[in-house]
């Protein structure tokens, strides 16, 4: 069979399901008032709170929540067959993704655009947001460590995308003093950078001085280099000290100069990527060699895990942090919470898809397949990089050298992932202030101070576990732990939504329906893994830090739930406040 037939059914079913569902919930569910003034407008600073234009806030928050993620998960989900990871992304899009993004963002938006966390106070309880900010904490502290680890390796495997990367920065900065002075629109310059952008991904991909190899500049794989790190381990600790002060620096600076007009930018660059591979698939025509469902998977269940492992591209609570964190704050007008959440969702579903289909025909037989994807520990190493392969396979069918389409797919994930690391580390900036407000330590209320905790944490976790990577394991070893808490933050955000529907009088049924789906194959996925997989003493995988980890999120989690659902069952809220 061909992969093109696949892409069909998905973007049909993404079709409809924005074509019909999302207007249902614009009009019906969340009933959407142009004439209410957002958050943007009424606390307007020109730093956080911006109204902006509905495009270009679609393409921050579509670039922030379509890191590297959309692409790992479907990428080591294929272990168990392309059916079970296709029917997910496509539905889980449509019935869950869209109604919790689109849901944050609203939920937010009419109560002065406070994050997820600060409205369980509302709607729950004191003890719940309390709880509730600790999970999204050691969230958003995982995904600083996890994609932080992402780009620095892949600016290892792909150096020629270091130099198109590092010129997007100035080039956002320009055309975000340019906007602010009114001096244009931003879609040319924006179309601009990117064309400046991949120029200098193809030249670099012919002309070697071009290349930023750090390993080389300390003599090659075999070297030692200073403190007796290999040259690759000492290449990974720059990189990640340059990434740290990058964010620090972003995280900190009014959205307009960087945030704003960099993920414009990375918008088209996501728009032209998706062109680029699905126009492939379609000249190309590749047939699929990997199964529909794989019979010698036997090592890890499909059932739950599938669910927890494809997390960003079917439902992921981190676009909730973005909705209500970011994007909420930027909304100029009530009526494009339809188009920022729920059109970001569907993008992210269609980056899923494609990441889906470029490793299943990627392969030229089952038995390559098969030998790629022994198992599901090895799944989970070689899904990133057989996805850059693949993309870059399918790029040929429209004649990109697959050198150069190589550069580029890294050049795009790069991009997006450092989108989502310094919009993360914004997230965490609120949240360490947050919880400064509420135990009274006014010390870390600052922008700076608190910007400064998350950096430093972030980085510590990225580099000090010592695992089968050797130096920096950090992300590697929290990615297990990533899909379980995300998906157990998407289901709280998911019952918060439902309280705040009920509580109006209004159908809560699309949020509380894919809530019960969603919190009953992670609550077991997650027990699992902490009691049997992780579990010091004796587990199958023992990890005391994805154990400690994991049970302090299992134990927060089930607490909120017992506490939420009594508050959805009572129907009446915490502080008998809730914004319509």
């Amino acid at each position: 069979m061909q992969g093109i037939y696949l892409a069909i059914f998905g973007m049909v079913v993404f079709i409809l399901g924005y074509r019909f569902y999302s207007k249902y919930l614009a009009e019906k569910i969340y009933r959407l008032d142009p004439n209410y003034v957002t958050p943007a407008h009424q606390y307007k600073d020109g730093v956080d709170y911006v109204p902006t234009n509905k495009w270009v806030l679609w393409g921050h928050h579509f670039t922030s929540v379509a890191g590297a993620a959309p692409i790992l998960g479907p990428a080591i989900a294929i272990y168990w067959g392309w059916l079970p990871a296709l029917l997910w992304v496509t539905l889980g899009t449509v019935f869950a993704a869209g109604v919790h993004d689109f849901g944050t963002l609203v939920v937010s938006a009419r109560n002065k655009g406070h994050s997820i966390g600060t409205l369980a106070d509302k709607f729950i309880g004191q003890r719940a947001k309390v709880l509730f900010l600790f999970i999204i904490l050691l969230l958003v502290l995982m995904v600083n460590a996890v994609f932080a680890w992402v780009i620095a390796n892949l600016f290892i495997t792909f150096p020629a995308s270091v130099i198109s990367v590092f010129i997007q920065i100035p080039l956002a900065v320009w055309i975000g003093y340019r906007v602010y002075k009114r001096q244009g629109g931003m879609l040319i310059p924006s179309i601009v950078a990117l064309a400046v952008m991949y120029v200098a991904a193809v030249v670099s991909s012919y002309v070697p001085v071009l290349q930023i190899d750090l390993v080389q500049y300390f003599g090659g794989e075999g070297a030692t280099g200073l403190f007796g790190m290999s040259a690759t381990s000492l290449a990974f600790f720059v990189w990640i000290i340059v990434l740290m002060i990058y964010v620090y620096i972003a995280s900190t600076l009014p959205v307009w100069k960087l945030l704003q007009p960099r993920d414009y930018i990375n918008s088209h660059q996501l728009v032209v990527g998706l062109l680029i591979l699905y126009l492939g698939l379609f000249f190309a025509n590749p047939e699929v060699t990997a199964p529909m469902t794989n019979p010698n998977a036997n090592d890890v269940s499909w059932f739950p895990l599938l669910f927890i492992t494809i997390a960003c591209g079917a439902i992921s609570g981190f676009h909730g942090l973005v909705s209500s964190g970011t994007s909420s704050k930027q909304l100029d007008k009530e009526t494009d919470a339809r188009f920022v959440g729920y059109l970001g969702a569907i993008g992210e579903g269609a980056l899923a898809l494609i990441a889906i289909i470029a490793v299943i025909t990627f392969f030229p037989s089952l038995d390559d397949f098969t030998a790629t994807y022994s198992s599901f520990t090895a799944a989970s190493g070689a899904g990133l990089g057989t996805f850059i392969l693949g993309a870059g396979q399918l790029a040929e069918g429209i004649g990109i050298p697959s050198m150069v389409a190589s550069t580029i797919v890294s050049v795009i994930v790069v991009s997006f992932a450092a989108t989502t690391l310094d919009s993360s580390v914004r997230l965490m900036r609120y949240i360490i202030a947050e919880l400064g407000e509420e135990y009274k330590v006014k010390a870390i209320t600052g922008k700076h101070v608190a910007t400064t905790i998350a950096v430093v944490s972030s980085a510590a976790l990225t580099l000090l576990p010592q695992g089968p990577k050797g130096f920096g394991s950090g992300g590697y070893l929290l990615w297990p732990l990533f899909g379980t808490s995300n998906q157990l933050l998407a289901g709280i955000s998911l019952l918060l939504i439902a309280i705040w529907l009920k509580n109006l009088g209004r159908n809560y049924m699309p949020a509380f329906i894919p809530m019960v789906f969603l919190m009953f194959m992670t609550l077991w996925a997650m027990v699992t893994q902490v009691f049997t997989t992780w579990f010091p003493f004796g587990g199958t995988d023992s990890s005391w830090l994805l154990f400690i980890f994991g049970a302090i999120i299992l134990v927060f989690t089930i607490w909120i739930m017992l506490t939420a659902i009594s508050a959805l069952t009572k129907g009446k809220n915490h502080n008998n406040s809730i914004d319509v």
